[in-house]
């Protein structure tokens, strides 16, 4: 690791950090309802959004009915995104001609899928598959809504906590119009316009054929790229204009355009640690969350900046060592940018993964097989370090209860978080969405390693056909199992040796994100309602402190137990056996025997 490295990273965390407080004030107001110093110029789109939509913002609504309109929400959503991804071809702002041939009916089901539960999850080429008013209206509008949703139901699990004796948990439509109106839409539109004078391109062109000097013809793709790179990155979708995403210069021109691009990303859930800590009447709580978040993020991105700066030692072997301490010279560039290096590369694909955002400015499939390790196992804790919009709240909020829970079990007392009594209600929800994702996780990654179909004659494994599988051995089955661990986790990032986009892939990816997100957001919300009717206990001398060290530490060792715990199995076999091997001198290579599989 080098000294400049160390310092993008400590400058980037630094900006976090500055911001936690301010931003995170600011949406407790707007959560809470009060008045802010945005209300006087985007008041009247509230109340015009209540008007037409026929909201009342006065209501409140149980659990039951907040998680169905939820529900409603996101079917819409889904229905929507599908329609227009279909019927592209009769719609304007396609200046490629592009129509329903190229989004099938299983990878449209995959993509609505995809953008409605925050995952975006990309088996096209968005430059080759999709239109402009596509890339908008169905696109970029689920970037606002399914992170709002997110913000939605992080709020309401707050208010479980911070209310007494109370049946409701607040108005999913009115959290969903205030997190979009004053959070997402200003923020979105500040970082538009810093994206454009970076270089990042918005416009309605055809796409530009030119020749190249040596005769060659080249198309350069067009497009409003700037106005869904912001919310991209903000609502930690991930979802890129192009399939390059952003390695590409039009989505990501700069070195500051990237530090913007992984500041969008964590700063909100930076900030609703605040947020919580204001609405609950103890910001400490909210502190305590923040380091924990803190201490994970950490340990992983230098870990990944480790072994990613270290190398492959077989390289390493054949010629002249590093001088900074005998590994690959250089450290491992390949799959990577070299406008941003191997420090920024690992910050990013650290900081994409720890929330739930998915975005890549480098190619995880050529990382190392331990700095492979940190992206994937940061999706396989549940997305919880920092995490994606609101998801990475609700989630740590899961594992509190979890550590408070053993905590509890330690001591022979009865759990306690908030002033709230953990009980046996609580911890059932909260361990359904921990089984319910890593059954999708383990189960599909499972079945796509050795199921198989009959073609011709031929056993074609729906999974391990080569025109799906890019590499043999471990990396194969980590490319699977990182694939499984991106949709689940509502991520959408891949290690790319994949090839996704086959009936298969795309219908069991598809279900994996709608598990990774319903039965993870529908326990919480079950939760938020009994929490939210229970009486507050007063402190006492035995109460266990949730804001100090001790449970820092207990919170942390409770995210990364639970899922080493449930995971290292399939790590060993993928990523911990191929840094072994690799130190063997074995690496492993694309699938050479095609004719085993298809005939």
């Amino acid at each position: 690791m080098t000294s400049i490295g160390v310092l993008q990273i400590a400058i980037f965390f630094g900006l976090i950090l500055l911001c936690a407080k301010p931003l995170g004030s600011f949406m407790a107001r707007v959560f809470e309802g009060e008045r802010t110093f945005l209300h006087p110029v985007l008041r009247w789109l509230e109340v015009l959004t209540y008007k037409v939509s026929g909201i009342k913002e006065d209501v409140e609504q149980r659990w039951t009915t907040y998680t169905a309109a939820l529900l409603s929400f996101s079917i819409f959503g889904f229905l929507l995104t599908y329609v227009l991804q279909r019927a592209q071809g009769f719609l304007p702002l396609n200046p490629q001609h592009f129509g329903a041939g190229q989004v099938p009916p299983d990878l449209a089901f995959n993509t609505a899928t995809s953008f409605v539960t925050n995952t975006n999850w990309q088996a096209y080429s968005g430059e080759s598959t999709l239109s402009y008013l596509v890339q908008m209206a169905a696109l970029a509008v689920q970037n606002f809504a399914s992170a709002a949703a997110g913000m939605a139901v992080a709020v309401a699990l707050i208010r479980g906590f911070a209310r007494q004796e109370k049946k409701t948990v607040g108005n999913f439509w009115v959290d969903v119009t205030r997190a979009t109106v004053y959070v997402l839409l200003p923020i979105a539109i500040l970082g538009g316009l810093l994206y454009v004078s970076q270089g990042a391109i918005q416009n309605f062109k055809p796409y530009t054929e030119l020749t190249t000097v040596e005769g060659a013809k080249q198309v350069i793709a067009q497009g409003p790229v700037a106005s869904q790179e912001a919310i991209k990155q903000l609502g930690t979708n991930g979802g890129g204009f192009f399939n390059a995403n952003s390695a590409h210069p039009f989505e990501n021109p700069t070195p500051v355009s990237n530090l913007l691009a992984m500041f969008l990303i964590f700063v909100i859930p930076g900030a609703l640690t605040y947020t919580f800590g204001k609405m609950v009447g103890d910001t400490r709580q909210g502190w305590a969350i923040f380091a924990a978040f803190s201490v994970m993020f950490l340990i992983g991105v230098f870990v990944c900046y480790h072994f990613e700066q270290a190398g492959n030692p077989i390289v390493a072997n054949l010629g002249v060592q590093s001088t900074a301490g005998g590994g690959q010279p250089g450290g491992n560039m390949e799959g990577k940018e070299v406008r941003f290096g191997i420090a920024s590369s690992a910050l990013f694909a650290t900081v994409t993964t720890d929330a739930s955002c998915g975005a890549i400015n480098g190619w995880h499939d050529s990382y190392t097989a331990l700095g492979g390790l940190v992206p994937l196992f940061n999706m396989e804790t549940g997305e919880v370090i920092f995490g994606g919009v609101g998801a990475g709240l609700y989630g740590i909020l899961l594992y509190c209860i979890l550590a408070v829970f053993i905590a509890g079990l330690m001591v022979g007392r009865t759990p306690e978080y908030l002033g709230k009594k953990i009980e046996q209600k609580e911890v059932k929800m909260a361990m359904l969405a921990v089984i319910a994702t890593a059954f999708s996780i383990l189960v599909f990654t499972a079945l796509s390693s050795v199921i198989s179909f009959p073609v011709k004659g031929y056993w074609n494994p729906a999974g391990l056909a080569t025109a799906n599988l890019g590499n043999s051995g471990p990396h194969g089955l980590s490319e699977i199992l990182y694939a499984y661990s991106s949709g689940t986790g509502n991520n959408g990032s891949a290690f790319g040796g994949l090839t996704a986009n086959t009936p298969w892939y795309d219908l069991t990816i598809g279900l994996a994100m709608w598990i990774g997100r319903f039965l993870f957001l529908i326990p919480l919300l079950a939760a938020a309602g009994s929490l939210a009717a229970k009486k507050k206990i007063p402190s006492t001398a035995g109460t266990f402190p949730t804001h100090g060290p001790l449970f820092v530490g207990l919170l942390v060792g409770t995210v990364l137990i639970v899922g080493a715990l449930t995971f290292f199995p399939a790590l060993s076999l993928g990523p911990i056996v191929e840094h072994f091997l690799m130190h063997s001198g074995k690496l492993f290579s694309a699938i050479l025997t095609p004719h085993l599989f298809w005939s």
